[in-house]
C-alpha cells in the first residue's frame, strides 16, 4: 500500500512539473506573445488541414503577411518546394505534417516527428522562426453566415519550442464569399503583427 501511495505522489509530481494536460485554447484567444519579425526569415508552411474553406488560403495567408509586414524575409511555401525538388535526399514535405496535438491540447515544445520536420525544413532556408497554419474551417456562428477560423502556431525551430499560439475567426459571411477568408487572415496578421499596427 505505501509502495502504490509513493508511486501516485510521484506520477502526480511528474505530472505538475511537465505542466500536465492543457486544453487548447478556445476561439478568440492566443497564447503567447508574438515576438517582433522584423528583420527575420520566416518559414511560412501551407495550411495543414482545410475544412470546408473556399478559395486559397496558403495565397491568402501570403498575401495578408506581404501586405502587413515587408519587414520580415518571408519564405514562403512556393520558394521552398522547389529547394526541396533540388535536394532529393531530404525526406520532408511541405504537407500531411503531423498536427493533431494543436487541436487537442495546449502545445509548449513540438516534439517528433513534427520537430524533426520543422527542423530540416528551417535549415533548408537558414530560417529562425516558422509559421504553421495548423488549420482552417468553416464555423457557424450566431447569425445567419459562418466565419473562417484559423489555428495557427508561430515556432522556433531550433528548439521546437512554442512562441505563440491563435484561435481566431474572421467577419461572418456567406460561404461563397472571398471576404470570408480574407478576414481570417487579416486578424490572424493584425494580432500576430501587433507592432505593426493598422
Amino acid at each position: 500500500m505505501r509502495s502504490l501511495r509513493h508511486l501516485v505522489v510521484l506520477v502526480s509530481a511528474g505530472l505538475v512539473a511537465c505542466g500536465g494536460s492543457r486544453p487548447p485554447p478556445g476561439p478568440g484567444t492566443t497564447s503567447g506573445l508574438a515576438p517582433d519579425l522584423r528583420g527575420r526569415r520566416v518559414l511560412v508552411l501551407p495550411v495543414q488541414q482545410n475544412l470546408g474553406v473556399r478559395g486559397d488560403p496558403d495565397a491568402e495567408v501570403a498575401f495578408g503577411l506581404r501586405d502587413r509586414a515587408p519587414g520580415v524575409e518571408w519564405i514562403l511555401p512556393p520558394e521552398v518546394e522547389r529547394m526541396l525538388a533540388r535536394s532529393p535526399g531530404l525526406p520532408s514535405s511541405l504537407r500531411g505534417l503531423p498536427v493533431g496535438q494543436f487541436l487537442v491540447a495546449e502545445v509548449q515544445r513540438v516534439g517528433d516527428p513534427l520537430y524533426g520536420d520543422l527542423r530540416r525544413l528551417s535549415a533548408l532556408v537558414d530560417a529562425d522562426a516558422v509559421l504553421l497554419p495548423v488549420q482552417t474551417s468553416l464555423e457557424a456562428g450566431a447569425g445567419p453566415s459562418p466565419t473562417v477560423r484559423f489555428w495557427t502556431a508561430l515556432i522556433e525551430p531550433r528548439t521546437g519550442r512554442m512562441l505563440w499560439f491563435s484561435v481566431l475567426d474572421g467577419q461572418p459571411f456567406p460561404p461563397e464569399d472571398p471576404r470570408g477568408l480574407a478576414s481570417a487572415v487579416d486578424e490572424l496578421a493584425r494580432t500576430m503583427l501587433w507592432y505593426a499596427g493598422g
